[in-house]
């Protein structure tokens, strides 16, 4: 790809304001793209990003959206709408990042029926409706990117809930590649697998135990880092990646292979 292979278009990262998040804006930004940057509450968390974008000569604004109830994609997308216009003249969107997301869950036998409800508006219903309301304003030739997780297809009973919303957002994105594909809009999901980022750091950093622990599980032999996922990303957004759909990439590293 080249250095600018996302010039002229627009990109809503939801969860942007940290972790893979924040490394996916800021890759976007730096391949030429407008980035929306999504937040729920770090309002200066979401800004770093944003003048992290423009230091590398990017574009970018913050954009408040807290996920999980009913109305919220319907409220994101007004606020984008109502922002746009000063920084990409015409509207629109051409590649959607479904990344906001809960990474905790218990085991079945802990499992409360308001956190099963929780995690499941937010790693489900959000990216569903924010689709559903952004179709009008995905540009054809577009891309929608849903970051999954590895435990989709790794037995982790202790996170079962987790595991199950992340199982339908890969469903979700097979049913939404063959709907869009005569749009010419690409749809893949990205899984992970552990990435030090602030979700794992209370049990990750300066435990060299830990740390050891979870490279073991990949082929690769180390942690992997945010912008691991978020160069993925950047290549499913790119022209380059335009014969791939309906797929889940594996990020992992190769873990449990």
């Amino acid at each position: 790809m080249g250095a600018y292979a996302l010039e002229g278009r627009t990109a809503l990262v939801t969860g942007g304001s940290r972790g893979i998040g924040r490394a996916i804006a800021r890759r976007l930004g730096r391949d030429g793209a407008t980035v929306a940057v999504g937040y729920a509450r770090d309002e200066r968390a979401a800004r770093d990003v944003v003048e992290g974008v423009r230091a590398d000569g990017g574009r970018a604004f913050a954009l408040r959206a807290e996920l999980g109830r009913h109305g919220d994609a319907a409220a994101l997308w007004e606020a984008f709408d109502a922002e746009i216009e000063a920084h990409s003249p015409g509207g629109g969107v051409d590649i959607i990042v479904n990344n906001a997301g809960i990474g905790r869950s218990s085991d079945l036998a802990g499992l409360t029926e308001e956190a099963f409800d929780e995690v499941f508006a937010v790693n489900v219903r959000a990216p569903f409706f924010i689709v559903r309301h952004g179709l009008e304003r995905l540009r054809d030739g577009g891309r929608i990117i849903n970051i999954s997780s590895g435990v989709a297809r790794l037995a982790m009973p202790e996170i079962i809930a987790y595991g199950a919303t992340k199982g339908a957002l890969d469903n979700f994105t097979l049913n939404l590649a063959k709907q869009l594909g005569p749009r010419g809009i690409t749809v893949n999901s990205v899984a992970p697998g552990i990435v030090d980022t602030d979700v794992n750091a209370g049990w990750l950093r300066g435990n060299a135990e830990a740390e050891a622990y979870a490279a073991s599980l990949a082929a690769l032999g180390r942690v992997g880092q945010p912008e691991d996922i978020a160069d993925i990303v950047a290549f499913l957004a790119s022209d380059d990646a335009r014969w791939v759909t309906g797929r889940t990439i594996d990020a992992t590293g190769g873990a449990g292979l």
